[in-house]
This record gives C-alpha cells, structure tokens and sequence, in this order.
C-alpha cells in the first residue's frame, strides 16, 4: 500500500533520479549520442549552454526526452514505481538513497541561496 510516506519518498526520489539522467555530468555520456551542447555568450557576457538534438526518429525522440524534465521524470516514476511493484524488498533500498540524495540535494541549494 503506497502511504503518504511512500508518496515523500518516491517523490524524492523520482526528482534525483529525474535530474541524474537529464543534467548531471556524471550521466552525460548518456546524453551524447542524442545531443549537441552548444555554448554560446550572451550580450551580458555570460555563457549560456543550449542543447541540439541530434539525429531523427527514435533518436530525435530519445534526446527529445532526455532534455525535458517533465518526460524524463514521468517514465523515471514508472521505472521506480515498476520496480517497488514487482521486487519491493530490492527496490527500496535505492528509493531511500535516491530520495536522501534529493533531500540533500535541495538542502544544498537552499544553504547556497542563503549564504548568497
């Protein structure tokens, strides 16, 4: 049964897992094959990165979903939610990580904002 703390913790969760596959460099070798990167100053002299998408298809349609968030972040709650459906005794130990490390990512940012 999917409690409210259930709800907490996918949520955490999905949002890590979420922002592991679509901005993360650790997982951007991911990305590569369905992206260009493009750098690009803007008239205040800052560097802005806008992606291309590469190819068409299947291909078009992967970078497609790997560059919107809200996408990616539906079939990441699918997978994790698929997961803890069939296996639940193995798929809660990498809920628990993925929602500490979005808890912890959040509290980061909100530190960092503060301390700014």
């Amino acid at each position: 049964m999917l409690t409210f703390l259930y709800l907490i913790i996918f949520s955490l969760a999905v949002f890590r897992l979420t922002r592991l596959f679509v901005f993360d460099k650790i997982t951007e070798f991911i990305r590569r094959p369905f992206h260009n990167e493009v750098e690009e100053v803007n008239e205040n002299g800052n560097f802005e990165t806008y992606i291309e998408i590469k190819g068409n298809g299947l291909r078009a349609w992967i970078g497609e979903l790997l560059s919107c968030y809200w996408c990616t972040g539906v079939w990441c709650s699918a997978f994790l939610y698929g997961i803890w459906l069939i296996w639940p005794e193995g798929a809660e130990p990498l809920l628990i990580i993925l929602a500490i490390a979005g808890a912890a990512g959040m509290i980061e940012t909100i530190v960092t904002k503060l301390l700014d």
